[in-house]
Order: structure tokens, then C-alpha cells, then sequence
């Protein structure tokens, strides 16, 4: 099964700009729990959304190839804030090449609702008023596939008009056949959103699968691409 993005020549070229990127300075730089607290908007910015517990900390760990770069909880849900990340810069005071942005996960069962309504302004603002914003990654488990909760947020980013690219995550924990099966029934939902690529990402933090692919997306969607 093809587990990268959609075959580009180029992409070669920047998965091996983003190896050597990636290998040099990724800093954490702030958590903004409101839009105010946001960084000045100068260098492009690549978003991950999903569900809690979809593995988006492990993913900015295993691209980043640190880790612990961005913290795993084991309280689902925990982190209500946008957590932004250099990557590129240096000591100089050269600014980065550009940002990485962890934001808040959803579908946690247990939030009040309160919560709940503070993540969906967070978000939702973000979305909407960004212009640095290039693309958003969309994390979906691999082991259950796009759930309702995955398609509202799809829906949100539509009408944000963000343009988005669905990660399955956790594809080394299901077999074969059942991952197929998964990359259908998400290809299918994909193609329902006007924002979201048409193919999909097939990952594995644990075993490295489509780590260097989508590393090499994220530079090239930074670089407007």
C-alpha cells in the first residue's frame, strides 16, 4: 500500500531541505490560550488538528526528531491552547523558516461544556483570521477512522476556507487489510470537504512510516506549495 502523499518530484527535493531543517533549531515558543497572545504573524504557519489522544504529540515529536519537543498528556484533553514552535532561526536572531502550530484537541467526552465553548472560539478565530496560516494537517487514528466529531471539524475548516490534508496516524497498529479498508472509508469522507486534499497521509510515529513524505509536505504547503 502507497504510504506517502500523492507521487510529486519535487517532494524528493524537500523531504531532504526538510531532513536538514528539521535537524537544526525547533524551539517552543509560547502557548496562547486567546488569539492576543498569538506571535506577530511574519513566517507561514502549519497547523495540526485532532481528536484527543490521536497521537498529535507524538507525530510533532517524530517529525521534529525529538522527543519530547511537544508534551504528551495522559490526561486527553488537558492543553487548551495553541502551541507554537520555531522551526529554522537561530541564535542570531535570524527568524525561523517557519511555525508549527499544535492546537487544542477535540472530542474529549469528559469537558464541560464551558470548555467545550472555549476551544470552539479558540479554534474557530484562529482559523478564520490567520493569514499566515498555509495548511492544516487533520489527524485521524488510523484504528477508527473519520468519526462525526472528525467531520464537524472538517466542516469548520471548509467554511474557514483552510485548505487541509487528513494524517492517519497509528497505521502500524491495524493489519493490512484493515488499514485499506480505513484509507478507504477516509479518502471517501475527504472528498465530501472542499478544503481537504483528495489523498491522504498513512503514518506511524512508533515505526517512522510516511515520517520523511510528510515532513517534506509540511516544507513545501510552508513555502506556499
Amino acid at each position: 500500500m502507497d504510504e506517502t502523499l500523492p507521487e510529486d518530484p519535487s517532494l524528493a527535493i524537500y523531504e531532504e531541505r526538510a531532513r536538514k531543517l528539521f535537524s537544526g533549531p525547533v524551539t517552543f515558543v509560547l502557548s496562547a490560550p486567546e488569539l492576543k497572545f498569538l506571535p506577530d504573524p511574519t513566517v507561514p504557519e502549519i497547523a495540526f488538528a485532532g481528536r484527543s489522544n490521536v497521537g498529535k504529540s507524538s507525530l510533532l515529536n517524530a517529525l521534529t526528531g525529538r522527543k519530547s519537543i511537544a508534551r504528551t498528556s495522559v490526561t486527553p484533553g488537558r492543553t487548551q491552547e495553541l502551541n507554537y514552535f520555531d522551526v529554522g532561526g537561530g541564535e542570531d536572531g535570524s527568524p525561523p523558516e517557519f511555525r508549527l502550530v499544535d492546537m487544542p484537541g477535540y472530542g474529549f467526552a469528559k469537558a464541560p461544556p464551558a470548555v467545550v465553548k472555549k476551544w470552539r472560539h479558540l479554534v474557530n478565530d484562529y482559523l478564520r483570521g490567520r493569514q499566515v496560516l498555509k495548511r492544516c494537517l487533520l489527524l485521524i487514528d488510523a484504528r477508527h477512522g473519520p468519526k462525526p466529531v472528525d467531520a464537524e471539524m472538517m466542516e469548520m475548516m471548509d467554511i474557514a476556507g483552510i485548505s487541509y490534508c487528513v494524517v492517519l496516524t497509528k497505521a502500524d497498529k491495524i493489519k493490512a487489510s484493515e488499514l485499506a479498508r480505513i484509507v478507504a472509508m477516509t479518502e471517501a469522507e475527504a472528498r465530501k470537504h472542499a478544503g481537504a486534499f483528495p489523498e491522504i497521509a498513512i503514518t506511524s510515529s512508533e515505526k517512522g512510516m510516511g515520517i520523511d513524505e510528510l515532513r517534506g509536505f509540511v516544507l513545501k504547503s510552508a513555502e506556499g506549495g
